[in-house]
């Protein structure tokens, strides 16, 4: 059957480029999103790896090395192992508790709230751990791009009939938005401190994993989705 998504690297920004693949969460069409950002010293930064095949990985292989790879949320992880063993020389860093989940897989240092030096200078990061996700978001000043995971969920959209009935039965009309997200998030307090703390940088669009990605206006996206922390 043939795919909704596109399946080849398509730029978003400058130095930043996604692709989207098909991926079920318990039988629903979500689809999934790899960012590939192109760092400083031309080596590549890989968010949430998904299937990796001939085709992407020469489309990767193309903009430059591999040098790390972030699993950042604890559902996205199903495709690790292949870039492990694609680019055994990237550094590949787990968000907090996925080590646990995944013992079977050879990891890098946990991410956390600040950027590692093999990104630093092109990337910032901060958690938002207070979901049950504990993810942890990137953001790339150069383009001004947000990149996260599970943090904005935007299936409103979505090109399949059955995931859009979905979000609208879970009130999902905008990006992070929808009555699922008040038992996403465990710590409200904390929320607030990070959400706040990401709404510090000057992000205008958000590539995140699941959905249309947001062209622009994504602070406010952002700062509407979590008003109720």
């Amino acid at each position: 059957m043939p795919t909704p998504f596109p399946t080849t690297l398509e730029p978003f920004a400058e130095d930043v480029w996604s692709v989207t693949r098909p991926q079920r969460f318990y039988g629903v069409e979500t689809g999934t999103r790899t960012t590939v950002v192109r760092m400083s010293d031309g080596g590549l930064f890989v968010h949430c790896p998904a299937a990796l095949d001939a085709e992407l990985r020469a489309q990767v292989d193309a903009l430059g090395p591999v040098r790390a790879i972030a699993a950042s949320s604890l559902y996205h992880h199903l495709y690790v192992g292949d870039w492990m063993r694609a680019y055994p020389e990237a550094v590949v860093c787990p968000c907090p508790g996925l080590r646990e989940k995944r013992s079977d897989l050879s990891w890098g240092p946990t991410l956390g709230a600040s950027p590692r030096e093999e990104w630093a200078e092109s990337l910032d990061q901060a958690e938002l751990t207070a979901r049950f996700e504990r993810e942890v978001v990137f953001f790339h000043p150069k383009s001004r791009t947000l990149i996260c995971a599970d943090a904005l969920l935007n299936l409103s959209t979505h090109p399949s009939l059955a995931t859009r009935v979905v979000a609208r039965l879970m009130t999902n009309t905008a990006p992070g938005k929808g009555w699922m997200e008040w038992f996403a998030v465990k710590d409200r307090p904390l929320c607030r401190r990070q959400v706040d703390r990401i709404l510090e940088w000057d992000f205008d669009g958000v590539l995140l994993a699941h959905g249309a990605p947001v062209g622009a206006g994504g602070r406010a996206a952002l700062r509407e989705a979590y008003a109720w922390v």
